[in-house]
This record gives C-alpha cells, sequence and structure tokens, in this order.
C-alpha cells in the first residue's frame, strides 16, 4: 500500500454518509465482516481500495495450487518408471501451463467479482480511507482520487489484508524481481529463479517450478523451514526437500545485482564464494500488514502510544478483534497474525458481528488452529506448536514415514511427525509434521484437538488398513506408550482430585 496523502479540510461539497458499520477491505476477512454486519444491521458499508477479489483467489491459495497441481503431474510422469512403467518423451510446454493457471485463476476471481456485485450499490465504495478520528473516515475515490467522501461509522473494521515484503536488498534489480503476485501473470516458465524465503510461499512455488523444469535454487536464514518450530521436524524437512532441490536455509548470501543476462547472487559456501545468474528473483520473505497509510495516527489507538505494536498494527483482542476499548476491530491478513484463508473469514465474521453489536461486544467461535503447506511431502501443524508447549515438557509421540506402509507402496515414504499430549491428563495439545497427504491427517488431528481428546481416546477411534493414517497410530501408540510411564511415576489429574 502506497502512502496516502494528508485528509483535505472539510468540503461543503463533499458527501457525507452515516453508517453503523465501515469495513475497510473486500477481501475474504471484509466480505465475511459485511456479511455479518449486515445480517445485523441495515447500514454496512464496504470500502474497497482498488478491486474486489481476494488474496486467495487472485494470488495466493488457488492459483498456487494450479501451478502445483501441474508441477505435481510433471513429477509423476518423470517418477513413472520406478513403478515399472516408462513414459516416454515427457515435456513441460511452459505456455501451455501458464494459460491454464491464469484461466482457472481468473475464473476463481470471477465468482468472487460476481458475489460482490451482488452486494447493493448502496453498501459499497471503491476508494481508499484514511482515519480522521475513531468514526470518521475520508475516502478519496475516481480515476485521480480527486473525488471526496466523508463517512461517519459507530464502528469500523480494518480488513486492508497484507503485501510482499520487499528487502533493501532487492533494490536496484528493477523487472527482474517479482514476489508471488507476479508469477501467477507469468505467460511462460522462466529458464531460472532465485527464491529467497523458504516459508510456505517461498517452499511451495520454488518446489512446482523445479519440477516444471525450471532451474530454482532456494535461500533461508536461520535454518528455518516453512512455519514449522520443531528442531527435529525442521531438520527432517530440510534433508527431504534438499534432496530434492537446491535448498540452503541457513545462506550467507553476499551480493544480489543486476546484470545483463539477469541476477548474479552470490553466497559464502562453507568459505568459498559461489555466484549464480538467474532470470529472476522471488522474493518470499514474509508479507506486510496494509496498515500504514490508514491515519492511525489520528486515532485513539496510536494517541494512546502502547497500543500498537512494532509493525504499526493496533494490538487487539482475538476472541473479539476489537482494537482496545475502541470501536475499531481488526481482521484477516492486515492483523498480521495468523495469514490463512479460513482463520479470516472467522475473524471477519467476529470483528463484524461485534462491530455490529457494540458496544456489546462478545468473544466469538474460534476453531483449533489448522495450517498446511502444499509441498511434496505436505507440511503441517495443528493445535499448539513445538515453540508454545515446550516449556510445558510435553510426551512427544514420533513417527518416521520412511518405513510406513502405505507410504513405500506409493513410493512417498518420506517425512516425520511429532504430537505432542500433556504429560498429566494425556489430552493432546498439537502436532507438527512433513508427511505424504498431511493434509488429510491434520484435518482428523484439528477434529481431536477441537473436541479435546486424550490421546486414548483417539486411539479407540477406527484406523483402516492400509492407509497413511496407520502412520498416525503408532505415533500416538509411541505418546500412550510414554504416559503409562508418566502416570505411573506421577498419578493423573483425575486420581488425585478422587
Amino acid at each position: 500500500m502506497n502512502p496516502e496523502p494528508s485528509p483535505s479540510p472539510p468540503s461543503p461539497s463533499s458527501p457525507v454518509l452515516t453508517v453503523d458499520v465501515a469495513i475497510l477491505g473486500a477481501g475474504t476477512a471484509g466480505m465475511a465482516a459485511y456479511r455479518a454486519a449486515r445480517a445485523v444491521s441495515e447500514r454496512v458499508l464496504l470500502i474497497e481500495a482498488e478491486r474486489f477479489g481476494t488474496t486467495c483467489a487472485r494470488v495466493g491459495c488457488m492459483p498456487s495450487k494450479l501451478l502445483i497441481a501441474a508441477a505435481d503431474a510433471a513429477h509423476g510422469a518423470e517418477q513413472a518408471h520406478r513403478f515399472g512403467v516408462d513414459v516416454a518423451g515427457v515435456e513441460v510446454d511452459g505456455v501451455r501451463v501458464m494459460a491454464r493457471v491464469r484461466s482457472e485463476r481468473d475464473r476463481f476471481v470471477g465468482f468472487v467479482e460476481r458475489s460482490a456485485a451482488g452486494i447493493p450499490e448502496s453498501d459499497r465504495m471503491i476508494g481508499r480511507a484514511q482515519f480522521l478520528d475513531d468514526h470518521t473516515l475520508e475516502v478519496r475515490s475516481g480515476a485521480d482520487s480527486g473525488t471526496l467522501s466523508r463517512v461517519h461509522a459507530r464502528s469500523i473494521v480494518i480488513a486492508t489484508g497484507s503485501r510482499p515484503r520487499v528487502l533493501p536488498m532487492f533494490a536496484g534489480l528493477g523487472d527482474r524481481l517479482v514476489v508471488n503476485d507476479d508469477v501467477f501473470n507469468w505467460t511462460d516458465l522462466p529458464g531460472s529463479v532465485a527464491v529467497f524465503g523458504p516459508g510456505v510461499i517461498g517452499l511451495e512455488l520454488g518446489q512446482a517450478l523445479h519440477r516444471l523444469g525450471v532451474r530454482v535454487r532456494i535461500f533461508g536464514v536461520g535454518g528455518l523451514v516453512g512455519p514449522l518450530t520443531d528442531p527435529e521436524i525442521r531438520e527432517n524437512a530440510r534433508q527431504v526437500f534438499a534432496a530434492e532441490l537446491a535448498l540452503d536455509a541457513d545462506a550467507r548470501v553476499t551480493e544480489v545485482v543486476r546484470v545483463a543476462e539477469g541476477v548474479r547472487v552470490t553466497w559464502d559456501d562453507a568459505g568459498t564464494l559461489r555466484s549464480e545468474i538467474v532470470d529472476y528473483v522471488l522474493a518470499a520473505t514474509g508479507r506486510v500488514p496494509n496498515v500504514d497509510g490508514l491515519g492511525l495516527e489520528r486515532t485513539s489507538l496510536k494517541r494512546a502510544g502502547s497500543q500498537h505494536d512494532r509493525r504499526g498494527v493496533p494490538v487487539y483482542d482475538p476472541r473479539t478483534m476489537q482494537c482496545g476499548e475502541s470501536a475499531i476491530f481488526l481482521a484477516g491478513d492486515a492483523n498480521a497474525d495468523v495469514p490463512l484463508l479460513h482463520e479470516a473469514a472467522d475473524e471477519g465474521r467476529i470483528a463484524g458481528e461485534n462491530a455490529a453489536r457494540f458496544p456489546a461486544v462478545q468473544p466469538g467461535h474460534r476453531t483449533s488452529p489448522i495450517a498446511v503447506a502444499f509441498t511434496d511431502p505436505n507440511i503441517a501443524m495443528v493445535g499448539e506448536s513445538w515453540a508454545q508447549v515446550q516449556d510445558r515438557r510435553p510426551v512427544v509421540g514420533r513417527v518416521s514415514f520412511e518405513d510406513q506402509g502405505r507410504s513405500r507402496v506409493m513410493l512417498q515414504n518420506r517425512g516425520a511427525m511429532h504430537v505432542y499430549a500433556e504429560r498429566e491428563t494425556g489430552r493432546f495439545l498439537g502436532a507438527e509434521m512433513v508427511a505424504p497427504r498431511a493434509e488429510h491427517l491434520a484435518h482428523l488431528l484439528a477434529w481431536a484437538h477441537q473436541q479435546r481428546l486424550t490421546i486414548e481416546q483417539m486411539l479407540a477411534m477406527p484406523f483402516y488398513h492400509p492407509v497413511i493414517e496407520e502412520g498416525l497410530r503408532t505415533a500416538l501408540r509411541d505418546a500412550r506408550a510414554q504416559l503409562l510411564v508418566a502416570q505411573a511415576v506421577t498419578p493423573p489429574v483425575s486420581k488425585l482430585a478422587s
């Protein structure tokens, strides 16, 4: 989001709209907030700065999965010989791959645009909004942003999303620097790409491009791989992905510079300087919440001094999405918390309901955390992470998928899983994994976490044979064995209470 101009002085000709709820941003969180608020109040205004359509549909979840699907098809054909099936002449047509990505992407975006078009015109506005105070917005619209409107709202929801973060080291790369938004507008696949950031976006796109024949090298910092916090699982993931493509999770890059042929990247490889020239640098180094330029300094949130974090994001209650005691609510990627579509939808719903009922604010329903990276194998996290539970000394149930039956049958026997259980009660706390088809394992575990099941209760559930879920059962059995030992020494809370 570009810096916004300072508010203009009031003009007698500037229209003033009075509504119950104003919502800034028409992405996943904003649309959910609108629907929730509209169910309570008829005076709701949805303000979108540029164009209707979610990050997920345009540049996130859906186009990335389209690229990954093509990559999986190419990889499957290339690996078929391992099953004794020879597929001759496998070729990747980059033009056709990207044509399908763009076409299907536009189809998904069309669904969102049609949904937005169904909102009454009186309830929506295109323009860039700035706060004048806690209840007043100035909105600039029109081709030259010269049309000014004032909006007075009893409460306001910020759902302005986020944008890719571009590091200063990439200055001067010009059109050779791309972010994930740009990738999905390519009309052909490049010859080579250096990916900076082995997080979810970097790993997903990096592996997909590699499998589609692009020369890829991924650079990371501090050994981080995806969102994983468990050192053993993270190291397992690093080894799995490094075995397939060039991944340095703790790179010491010394120079990134534009040259005639593209971009030259130089790094220190154990004391030896190495260089490689690539067509593009893909910056996947995180995202920045779009809260700068909103004029938050003119609200009570900034004047209070301590009610915002170092990124300028207002401090909010994740149960209600309310910022302090104000009439301002924050939802979706704009709060820089959990940038996932289903979380944005939940947050938007809670924010919209509370904004419409303000000041009668109530905690909303939040589901158990679940996150998936659609790499191969998948990376997944459920419930509480290792970083969140390690100080409580949980029991850790382990399984490796290298010898897991169904995984070996499919030649997908890579990865490992840890499940965490409360030592005193046996309650399932969370899990981290890099595993085949972990997207399905993660859903099972998220349901178990939300139901607050114990390891024993989870093991009482049916497990079919032969399925990958039997690997989960192995991890649960390992956790149970440790719990039996721990509870023999320290009786569980229920026995102590009796």
